[in-house]
């Protein structure tokens, strides 16, 4: 008898994937790993807990060796060493047609934030990259319109879902398994030896990491999965997404723990905005202004960004950008040009940091961002230039920006929550919301502003105080509004739920993905 059990139905083509052998590879990783991956989140539980009684992070003592030590990580490949343009995006058929062929040098086709993991969502997403790397990736659209891969595509990367997110429709012994040992076993086992036959690698982005250690299991999990393949070693690159305050002291041993299969470092923002909330938000003097003032000119996040430069390029690798999830503005010419300046500002900003790429989430950004790196980066990256100068210190990290918070602060986060959620439930990841393309990660900066300023009572520039009883009003007017506009099918009444219990909880849940995977 197997040991495994899908626990949803097959749909036509499905079994392209989820094929026996695929699936005993599936359980193979589970046995290996699942047991260390529980000790991991174990790991954070306990971390949490000690930052809810004190506040305080600094650079490991256990590790300093290693950020004193003179190492590099393995030399890049070579189609790899220019990245300066990445996209990124769901795994729907069309997007990964349209963003490889793109005209952006990277791909990050993505089984995380903007992917709703929905087991149509994620099984079909497979099957797509699947076609992608063989070559064979087209689409008819309902009108008729087809689409079909252009001849030069971009370098596809794949991110998995985080460590804390569970694959509930693959059941080993019964047991749910890890959504990222499920989307990372899947694809591997159907693609690495494909791309190694058309001379590239198997490349990955791997999020949400909170400790070096996370990364020591990723490594173990690369390796094992070489050799399970009978692949050679190192054909593996990951890029990891510093997303997480934690990590951000971790950065040195991250990239150490995955040094024979690096490919960098990235800057997750969004999520790290998040993070630093998450971490800190049992303390009143981390309470942050109003999500739209905390930008990356801000003390903390140009540290941030600083600290990854200098680590990255130190160890011969890339330092990547972060996303600008501005789209055009078709019917407003006025606001498309101020949006668009906002981009160009900050992609000229990372390109005079030293970064050697950047992210767009839309092909319409592609040229902008592309023009300011070819001006400001001639070569294939920066790694080879002067790093920035000066020491970032945990003071630095930790400094919390100024700033007012505002009743049209708290409402935007508030609508804007409502409406990803309410988009993810229906199986979108990935949603434009006031001429912004948004994924979980603002959502959930959306969410624990929200908790942290109820949670603390803080005061609004108007002098009223943030309490459950006025999320709760404010809630309620937003979601009467989006109901009034909106289609047959909404699930704004269980979204506006959801929301507002998370919002208001006694104690904020580390994920709203989490909280609303079980309504999927």
């Amino acid at each position: 008898m197997s040991r495994y059990r899908i626990a949803a139905q097959l749909e036509p083509g499905f079994e392209r994937v989820l094929t026996p052998e695929a699936c005993e590879f599936l359980v193979s990783l589970h046995d290996r790993f699942e047991s260390e991956r529980q000790r991991r989140l174990e790991q954070r539980v306990q971390l949490q807990q000690q930052l809810d009684r004190e506040p305080r992070l600094s650079f490991l003592e256990e590790t300093a060796s290693v950020r004193a030590g003179d190492w590099k990580v393995a030399p890049i490949p070579a189609d790899l060493q220019d990245r300066r343009v990445e996209i990124t995006g769901p795994v729907d058929r069309k997007m990964v047609i349209n963003a490889l062929n793109s005209g952006a040098r990277v791909f990050m086709a993505d089984f995380e934030d903007s992917n709703s993991p929905t087991f149509q969502n994620c099984v079909q997403g497979q099957i797509n990259l699947a076609d992608a790397n063989t070559g064979d990736l087209s689409f008819v659209s309902p009108e008729g319109k087809q689409y079909k891969l252009g001849d030069k595509p971009a370098v596809l990367l794949v991110r998995p879902r985080g460590w804390h997110l569970p694959e509930k429709h693959f059941l080993v012994d019964e047991q749910p398994m890890s959504g990222s040992l499920f989307d990372f076993g899947l694809y591997f086992f159907h693609n690495a030896r494909v791309r190694l036959e058309r001379g590239t690698g198997i490349y990955f982005y791997l999020p949400k990491m909170e400790h070096y250690l996370e990364a020591r299991l990723w490594n173990e999990v690369i390796v094992f999965a070489q050799q399970a393949l009978g692949v050679p070693q190192g054909s593996v690159r990951a890029t990891v997404l510093i997303e997480t305050i934690t990590a951000a002291f971790q950065m040195d041993e991250i990239l150490y723990e995955l040094r024979d299969h690096s490919a960098g470092l990235n800057c997750g923002r969004w999520d790290y905005i998040f993070s630093f909330i998450k971490k800190f938000r049992r303390h009143p003097h981390f309470l942050l202004p109003d999500r739209a003032q905390v930008t990356m000119d801000k003390h903390f996040l140009a540290s941030y960004v600083k600290l990854l430069i200098q680590t990255c390029h130190r160890r011969g690798i890339h330092a990547m950008g972060g996303m600008a999830a501005q789209i055009p503005i078709k019917n407003d010419a006025a606001a498309n040009d101020a949006a668009m300046e906002k981009v160009r500002r900050d992609k000229q900003r990372e390109v005079d940091a030293g970064h050697d790429g950047t992210w767009v989430a839309h092909p319409g950004l592609i040229a902008l961002a592309q023009d300011i790196f070819d001006k400001g980066m001639a070569a294939a990256n920066q790694i080879g230039a002067a790093p920035p100068a000066g020491e970032v210190t945990a003071e630095d990290l930790l400094r919390v920006p100024e700033g007012t918070r505002t009743e049209a602060g708290l409402r935007v986060n508030i609508d804007v929550g409502l409406q990803y959620v309410e988009a993810w439930l229906r199986g979108n990841g990935c949603v434009p919301i006031h001429n912004l393309m948004e994924d979980a990660a603002t959502a959930e900066i959306s969410r624990t502003q929200v908790w942290q300023w109820q949670q603390h009572r803080a005061s609004l520039e108007d002098g009223r105080t943030v309490t459950p009883d006025l999320v709760t009003e404010i809630a309620e007017q937003e979601l009467k509004r989006l109901i009034a506009s909106a289609p047959a099918g909404h699930r704004f009444e269980l979204a506006g739920k959801l929301f507002l219990e998370m919002m208001v909880a006694t104690d904020s849940p580390e994920f709203l993905t989490s909280v609303a995977y079980d309504h999927l």
